[in-house]
């Protein structure tokens, strides 16, 4: 084993649906379809369809194997293999189709597959930031923006902005699985002639709870399925989003939250007091994995002519890798939710450490008292600046150059981060009620 998806970055529903046995299964789970809409419309015997479904049960990976290393052809030697089971209906095996018809009706299955569970996944996730943003929906802690102290926020607001992203994400799956989710069963070059007829397509899409594609050449076109990948992208993009911040937010100097530590852990193995954010760490790396697997999709939409094999090898790539290492982060990420250590003392501190980040508060004070919006600007930050490059005391500056308008008793109260948190905690019950 080589690719860390073997052994490390996985979960063992998802990586089965793209083992080889699995493609295998789904592979004769489509020819066997094919041989009974071949029987519906009375092209073959009903009691040959019979006879291929059953030799399906006893085709071994093995012997395709076997056999491909005579063909160099991967779909025909599970044609030859389901052919010899099934013997002498196996003269109706793969009758009409082209081997892509075999081979995107399969991925079609696989993904199907995968999106349930994608959607669990996602379902689990939200669970958990629901749970931080309700519980959180009133802990005040500082806002930052460009990496500096900004205004007041809650916690809550910060995990329901993620829960909105995430409740998103679940309505782009169910949207994006209409176009993705569809088999072909048209022929070489998608014009039916093999079949003679656009019934068996039909029939056999219906029978795999799949769609029927507009058209196709030779293949499904690719832009469906660059879509499918582009949406774990984007996914992981939220997944980083948030790893990230939980990254940012253990920082020795600020320690807001922290990654769950557990008994026996070890951070460092020459600094013994570490507490490393490592498993956030771990997913912005493994995102950059994913997000990179989107430009090969996207490359894979331009086939020559009717359709030429570059998309082939780089989908045996890129699909796996995309859908394991996806779970693998969402779920992941589910688990760092659930043990999080949050910390509002520690939020309260620095909050309280920089009154600077009540500015704003102090500015519009100064409006409602008739101020003109432009000059109370410029006040505010005339204080802010003295203060901060001679060291005098943010308060006292800003309560001497406001004193024409604002009384001491107004300048704590515009000072007072938990007056000045506007409709967090209705923005935070919104997304609640939503994101059911």
């Amino acid at each position: 084993m080589i690719h860390p998806i073997e052994y490390r970055y996985r979960f063992p529903e998802m990586y089965a649906l793209f083992d080889e046995e699995s493609k295998l299964q789904k592979m004769l789970q489509v020819e066997v379809a094919l041989a009974r809409a071949h029987a519906r419309i009375g092209a073959i015997p009903k009691k040959d369809a019979r006879a291929i479904a059953a030799a399906a049960k006893r085709v071994k990976l093995e012997r395709v194997k076997k056999i491909e290393k005579r063909t160099h052809h991967d779909v025909m030697a599970v044609a030859d293999a389901l052919a010899e089971k099934a013997g002498a209906a196996g003269k109706w095996v793969h009758m009409g189709a082209t081997s892509y018809d075999i081979v995107d009706t399969m991925w079609a299955l696989i993904l199907k597959d995968a999106a349930v569970l994608l959607a669990k996944d996602l379902k689990a996730l939200k669970k958990e930031l629901r749970r931080l943003a309700k519980k959180h929906r009133k802990t005040v802690m500082v806002g930052r923006t460009h990496g500096q102290h900004a205004l007041p926020i809650t916690f809550g607001l910060k995990c329901a902005v993620w829960l909105s992203e995430v409740q998103a994400h679940e309505e782009r799956l169910q949207q994006l699985q209409k176009r993705v989710l569809v088999g072909k069963m048209s022929g070489a070059v998608g014009t039916f002639a093999g079949f003679g007829t656009t019934r068996v397509q039909k029939l056999v899409m219906k029978e795999l709870g799949l769609g029927e594609p507009g058209a196709t050449n030779q293949v499904v076109q690719r832009e469906g399925m660059a879509e499918m990948v582009a949406f774990t992208g984007i996914v992981a993009g939220t997944v980083e989003k948030i790893a990230k911040e939980v990254r940012n937010l253990s920082r020795s100097e600020i320690k807001e939250v922290e990654e769950a530590f557990a008994k026996g852990q070890v951070g460092s193995s020459t600094m013994p007091q570490k507490r490393n954010p490592h498993k956030s760490e771990n997913l912005c790396g493994v995102a950059r994995v994913i997000r990179s697997n989107v430009m090969v999709a996207m490359e894979n939409i331009a086939l020559e002519h009717e359709r030429d094999l570059t998309n082939s090898s780089a989908e045996r790539i890129i699909l796996p890798e995309s859908f394991v290492l996806t779970d693998y982060s969402l779920r992941q990420m589910a688990s760092i939710l659930h043990g999080l250590n949050v910390y509002p003392k520690r939020m309260r501190e620095n909050l309280e450490a920089d009154e600077y980040v009540m500015s704003e508060s102090i500015m519009l004070a100064l409006v409602k008292k008739g101020v003109p919006r432009q000059k109370a600007h410029a006040m505010v930050k005339k204080a802010a600046m003295a203060s901060f490059t001679r060291g005098r005391d943010y308060r006292a500056t800003v309560a001497k150059a406001a004193s024409a308008w604002l009384s001491g008793k107004e300048l704590d109260k515009a000072m007072d981060p938990h007056s000045y948190l506007g409709e967090s905690t209705r923005v935070v019950d919104k997304v609640l009620r939503e994101c059911r």
